[in-house]
């Protein structure tokens, strides 16, 4: 009967003993937990008033060329299909293709002794009604004597006259095949109406060819000048016009399609007559002198259009400019090494500076890299580099930290 008691006080010591030993583990993981939990805040808190590395560039005065970018396609100024006037037998071909010929250059020649006998046919022709006019000429002065005289009818000098008059209108009739046929024997030599290139011909030496040949027998671009068509965003219209009316020209330059080299400079002295309804733009048209021929028909470029110039605008850097709810602002870094946010509006940029049209100065200093942490009233170091330096008339106000 005292056996039973003492195993219920034996396991009642042992849970005793488990639970004692579960609550001092839990105190230890409480404490862990605590300092932890404690190091990361202090941690954190000590990161957060860490002073942030930002590099920044002071505001400064500097002349903003205003540059629209668009794209455009290289036009030849003239481009001919050489077409066949007359039919006949290809002869000869005089140049080479890819060649460059001037304005009166034989291209090739058709066979001209068709015509040539065509001509020498009216030509005999011409002569003959020519003695007849002259002998009517004659009977006609000698029967207006007659009639004078009262020696022949009034009806016979009449019909004279008429005889002059009709003869006058075969030799002028005549004349006119003559005329023609001599223009037959010309276009025969297909001579180059403009200066320029020559392209790949469509038919060699021997082929027949008909007036209206289908594709012609050539093309002739003209290469020096030549031009770039672009179109206008109708937004900056107002502003091309304005400025073509005050000057006579705008400068543009014509980058490679990957816009990466310049090819040709020249100017823009016309705008196109209407807007485009489909696409909201206005076409341009860029003349360049193409003395290298970098510039090449169909080629497609970026044009770089020059409006004007601003002069002494106040600029940073692009990169500088954040976009927050109430529209664009900077950090500028104050006295103290801490920083603000200010309002700013903007005009027009490119791909390096913004112009401020107001909420900045000239010398306050805007932070162009290590933005993405900054606060209002945040803590600031100035890093060394390029991006850090100031303005010559600012050196005498910068930090230790610049240089």
């Amino acid at each position: 009967m005292s056996a039973a008691p003492s195993v219920e006080k034996s396991h009642t010591r042992k849970g005793r003993t488990w639970w004692i030993i579960g609550a001092l583990l839990l105190v230890v993981l409480a404490i862990i937990t605590l300092r932890l939990f404690g190091n990361d805040q202090k941690a954190v808190h000590s990161h957060s008033d860490a002073p942030q590395a930002v590099a920044v560039e002071a505001a400064h005065r500097a002349d903003m060329p205003v540059m629209l970018q668009l794209l455009g396609t290289v036009v030849p100024i003239t481009n001919v299909t050489i077409t066949p006037r007359v039919s006949g037998h290809i002869l000869a071909v005089y140049y080479q293709e890819g060649q460059h010929v001037r304005r009166g250059d034989i291209l090739e020649l058709i066979d001209p002794r068709p015509y040539e006998a065509t001509l020498h046919q009216y030509q005999g022709t011409l002569a003959a009604d020519r003695a007849q006019l002259a002998k009517a000429r004659v009977d006609n002065a000698r029967y207006q004597r007659l009639i004078r005289q009262n020696s022949t009818s009034a009806m016979l000098a009449r019909d004279q006259e008429f005889t002059v008059k009709q003869l006058e209108g075969q030799v002028a009739f005549d004349e006119a095949n003559v005329r023609n046929a001599e223009l037959n024997v010309m276009y025969c030599h297909i001579i180059a109406p403009v200066n320029g290139r020559v392209g790949i011909r469509a038919l060699d030496v021997g082929n027949y060819v008909t007036v209206g040949q289908s594709g012609g027998l050539t093309t002739l671009t003209q290469m020096q000048p030549i031009s770039v068509i672009f179109t206008l965003p109708q937004n900056n219209l107002p502003d091309v016009q304005e400025q073509l009316n005050a000057h006579p020209n705008l400068s543009v330059e014509a980058w490679s399609s990957d816009n990466t080299h310049k090819l040709a400079i020249g100017v823009v002295n016309a705008l196109d007559s209407q807007i485009d309804t489909a696409t909201g733009t206005v076409r341009l048209r860029g003349i360049f002198p193409n003395d290298n021929e970098r510039l090449f028909p169909n080629e497609f470029v970026n044009v770089h259009l020059l409006v004007q110039t601003l002069e002494n605008a106040l600029v940073v850097p692009g990169n500088a400019i954040q976009t927050g709810p109430d529209g664009a602002f900077v950090y500028v870094v104050q006295k103290d090494m801490t920083v603000t946010n200010r309002a700013v509006r903007t005009g027009h940029s490119d791909d390096h500076d913004t112009v401020i049209l107001s909420g900045l100065q000239e010398g306050d200093r805007v932070v162009t890299d290590g933005i993405n942490h900054l606060r209002p009233g945040s803590r600031v170091v100035i890093a060394a580099g390029p991006a850090s330096t100031l303005p010559p008339a600012q050196a005498g106000s910068d930090t230790p930290h610049q240089r």
